[in-house]
This record gives structure tokens, C-alpha cells and sequence, in this order.
């Protein structure tokens, strides 16, 4: 999905621009931590020029290049704790555990 044309530089990132929690953590789990960093490095500095473009639109209305932007986003947030804190993919310690949403947080 294309993202808007302020964000091009992001493009190669386009397989991250997932509309729900479930994919994207499996997309996590699925990523090396080399591609988690390289999305980090790429995309965080990039985090409060998207919210500002993002925050233009209604949620309910937005566009689907920016819809694509805000789904890259969450993704970051979702690579951002292995790359941050726990420098790998899974939630250290937690075995079999895993959490399924019943319900997405979107419109």
C-alpha cells in the first residue's frame, strides 16, 4: 500500500503497514532483530512528522495512503519494546503465553 508522498522515503517498509494487532505481532515474531532495527532507525525519527500529518484527518476519514502511514506507526510501537528493551522478537520469559484480541481498537 502507498504511502503518502511526504513519506516515500518509508516505501520500503510497506510490508510493516498492517491493519491489525495480530498481524503485526506476527510480523514481529516473524522479523530478524537486524530488520526490526533497520525499521527503528528508519521510521522513529520519522514518528512526530507522521502524527502531524496523521492528526489532519478525522480517523474515521482517512485516506487510504494515510491509513497505510498509521499502520506503519503501530508497527514501530509494536517493533519498538524487542528493540529497545528486550533485544529480541518475543516477550523474554513468557514461554507459550500469548494474548488474542477479541476486538480491534479502530474504526
Amino acid at each position: 500500500m502507498a504511502l503518502p508522498s511526504e513519506f516515500s522515503d518509508l516505501e520500503r517498509f510497506s510490508d510493516w503497514c498492517l491493519a491489525t494487532e495480530p498481524q503485526r505481532y506476527a510480523k514481529r515474531l516473524a522479523s530478524s532483530m537486524a530488520e526490526m532495527q533497520d525499521l527503528y532507525d528508519t521510521c522513529f525519527p520519522r514518528l512526530e512528522d507522521a502524527i502531524a500529518y496523521l492528526d489532519k484527518f478525522p480517523l474515521a476519514e482517512l485516506p487510504d495512503d494515510a491509513r497505510a502511514l498509521m499502520h506503519l506507526m503501530q508497527s514501530l510501537v509494536m517493533a519498538s519494546f524487542p528493540v529497545e528493551v528486550w533485544k529480541q522478537p518475543r516477550v523474554p520469559d513468557s514461554g507459550a503465553a500469548y494474548l488474542n484480541l477479541v476486538r480491534e481498537p479502530v474504526i
